[in-house]
Order: structure tokens, then sequence, then C-alpha cells
């Protein structure tokens, strides 16, 4: 039994870890991209951004020290390498001075869902000019579920 929990477990992981790539390839990263992900959660998209970038830097947000924590622990090269870091904060609340980006984007955040427009007005203050808001709220697979 304990098997077969542990094999549905990796099912499910890779089932998020090729949704979440699926995400990245949408946002068509550049090498030099700065890129805000609000909701990184254990920081698996982040993993994806960074393998795209060279010269650009990705600032992850997330309202739990736990995800952060598992963030930082997954992406421990790519924030030695200087192209990663992560924060604790809820997109609401965070303090990201004059910081601007090219990307920015989230992924099942409620606020986006609930309240769009609410949450657009947010981020739109780090947005460069000529930067992109993404934001995807897609329902759990099956398998998933």
């Amino acid at each position: 039994m304990a098997t077969e929990e542990a094999q549905a477990a990796a099912r499910r992981l890779e089932d998020v870890s090729e949704r979440l790539r699926r995400i990245v390839e949408q946002l068509d990263i550049r090498p030099d991209d700065r890129v805000l992900e609000i909701g990184c959660g254990q920081g698996v998209a982040a993993t994806f951004v960074c393998e795209r970038l060279e010269s650009g830097h990705l600032l992850a947000i997330d309202r739990s020290a736990k995800m952060i924590e598992a963030a930082r622990r997954r992406n421990a090269a790519h924030i030695e390498a200087g192209k990663a870091e992560f924060q604790v904060g809820a997109v609401e609340d965070v303090d990201l001075g004059d910081r601007r980006f090219d990307k920015i984007f989230a992924v099942r955040v409620g606020l986006f869902h609930r309240e769009p427009e609410r949450a657009r007005g947010i981020a739109e203050r780090w947005l460069a000019p000529e930067g992109a808001i993404f934001s995807f709220f897609d329902p759990p697979s099956r398998r998933a579920a």
C-alpha cells in the first residue's frame, strides 16, 4: 500500500511539473528578462524560468515561509548563480521598492482568480515598460485530485 501511495505521489508531482513547464513555455522567457513570480509555492516554475535565464533575474514571492524555504532548497544553485531570489510576502503587502519586471506571472493565485482587476492593479506597479502580466488558473487534473 505504501508503495502504491508513493507511486501516486510521484505521478502527481510529474503532472504538476509538466503543467508548470508548459506554463513557463508560454511566458517566452528571454535570457535577459527580469521576472516576478507571485505565489511560487515550492519553486517548480521558478526552476524552469531560471533554466532560461542568462543575465536575467527571477524574484519569486509567496506568503508562506514554508514554501519559500522549499523553493530556496530546490533552487539553491540558481540562487548561488545570482539568477534567483525568494522572498516571503503576500502580493497585497510586499514592498518591492522601485524594482521593475519584464514578465510577471501567477499560477493558481486566488487573488488573480477572485479579483483579477485588483490583482492586475497591484502587479502593474512593478511592470516595466513593454512588460506583460500573465495569470494562470487551471483546475487540478483528475489524477491529482
